[in-house]
């Protein structure tokens, strides 16, 4: 079993017997697309329909959707689609015009984070928000240098992917970018993650100064969660974010999966550790679906890259992207679901963590809000993490009707992240077939609903 990252959870073509309509799927896939495209599972799941938690394959059979963070509202939540398809029927222009909706969307937005940001650009994807916050971190600072955890996640274009090392070694690192081992509390040798962590950022930074590279940024999600889903303690970062402020560099927080409520304790990551990001880049759940990303940014930051450059983006900030973002952001306020994300969140990692007690392959469950880690090991011994395990458990979980997936450097952490509108009993719904699957027990396939 392997341990690339890239091959978490990835299908294999020739390890698993299709049927006959999907070996035709993946066949026009590979004849039209090419071979760098991945599916999820060793028998990949086709999907047609999603409504709210459930994703609907070709013959009707419902999916907890308990992984998928594009939809955090669920799928095809009423009010988004609505948002889009009068829009859409209306204006679908670039940002070069003058029009209310991309105001009115990040006016909107930079009220939910503190003040000291004052300016949004919009995007269309969060590694196209990561690219442009390069940008302007090394025209602020003069510097070049990158930290990242070691398997972090952050994009996919030329500069982004350089700082992305989940993506394998097939893609290499820039010189200019260092890595730092992931905020792991469980297997801490002192039990002071931040003392560990800022010092595994004071070597990175003093490593790039030795070999002429100057600081420019280090850049995190604060739920780590292609790392394996590190949360607590919380506030762990704020020596890490004073040293790279120390040596010159900026603090990025890429909230583009613990942002927009995700982590159930407020509106953005960042805030449960009590730091100040000088840039704020964020993605996916952002839309709903719709492709909409942003970068937020202290004006002083901005300054010095706007002045001699030109930012344009043909549908960054379109205005059916604005209005998907609108409702995005109106939603999680009128159906309170940070609130939702805490409250729905906790007793699912309660009831997660009372499965340990039965199955001894559980080393730990971590998480905040609706984004939650389970540690697959053997014997409970956290120096033995079981990969091979984690992907049965994975693909026994899709065979049983719920979806999730995996990380981690070792690919050995469940990676459950459910959309936010997520009920208690659909919760135990996950933790009732998951305790199933651990026992051995292949659950009865769930009913259409």
């Amino acid at each position: 079993m392997s341990t690339d990252p890239r091959m978490i959870n990835a299908f294999v073509e020739g390890a698993t017997p299709l049927s006959l309509r999907e070996a035709e799927l993946v066949a026009r896939r590979r004849r039209f697309l090419g071979p760098a495209y991945r599916l999820f599972y060793e028998r990949p799941v086709h999907i047609v329909r999603g409504e709210g938690v459930w994703l609907y394959d070709a013959d009707g059979r419902a999916y907890l959707d308990a992984y998928n963070n594009v939809a955090s509202l669920g799928h095809a939540h009423p009010r988004v689609v609505e948002a889009i398809a009068k829009q859409a029927a209306t204006l679908a222009t670039h940002t070069r015009y003058l029009q209310e909706p991309v105001l009115d969307c990040a006016e909107a937005l930079l009220a939910t984070l503190p003040p000291e940001i004052g300016h949004l650009m919009f995007t269309c994807s969060g590694s196209e928000a990561n690219d442009l916050a390069v940008r302007m971190a090394r025209a602020f600072t003069g510097g070049t240098g990158i930290i990242v955890t070691e398997t972090a996640y952050h994009g996919v274009t030329q500069a982004v992917a350089e700082f992305s090392p989940s993506l394998g070694t097939g893609v290499p690192l820039g010189p200019h970018v260092r890595t730092v081992p992931a905020p792991d509390r469980w297997r801490s040798s002192s039990g002071d993650v931040a003392a560990e962590f800022t010092k595994a950022v004071d070597g990175a930074i003093h490593d790039l100064l030795r070999h002429g590279i100057r600081p420019a940024i280090f850049i995190c999600d604060a739920i780590f969660a292609s790392d394996g889903v590190f949360a607590e303690p919380a506030g762990f970062l704020k020596r890490a974010v004073e040293a790279i402020r120390a040596a010159g560099g900026l603090y990025v927080a890429d909230e583009v999966q613990s942002g927009f409520g995700r982590t159930g304790d407020a509106f953005w990551g960042f805030e449960r550790h009590g730091v100040m990001p000088d840039i704020v880049t964020m993605g996916k759940p952002m839309g709903n679906g719709y492709p909409v990303a942003g970068v937020a940014v202290r004006p002083e930051v901005v300054e010095r890259f706007g002045s001699e450059a030109r930012y344009f983006n043909t549908f960054g900030g379109n205005a059916v992207a604005a209005q998907a973002a609108l409702a995005v952001i109106g939603t999680i306020r009128s159906e309170n679901l940070v609130e939702n994300s805490r409250r729905v969140g906790l007793h699912l990692m309660d009831r997660l963590g009372t499965l340990s007690a039965r199955h001894l392959c559980i080393g730990e469950v971590r998480g905040a809000g609706l984004f939650i880690g389970v540690d697959i090991v053997e014997n409970r011994d956290p120096s033995r993490p079981d990969a091979p395990r984690t992907a049965r458990i994975v693909n026994g979980l899709r065979e049983a009707g719920v979806l999730i997936s995996a990380c981690g450097k070792a690919a050995n952490v469940l990676k459950i992240r459910p959309p936010l509108i997520l009920s208690r009993e659909q919760a135990d719904i996950l933790v009732e077939t998951l305790d199933q699957v651990l026992g051995g027990v292949t659950p009865a396939p769930q009913a259409t609903r």
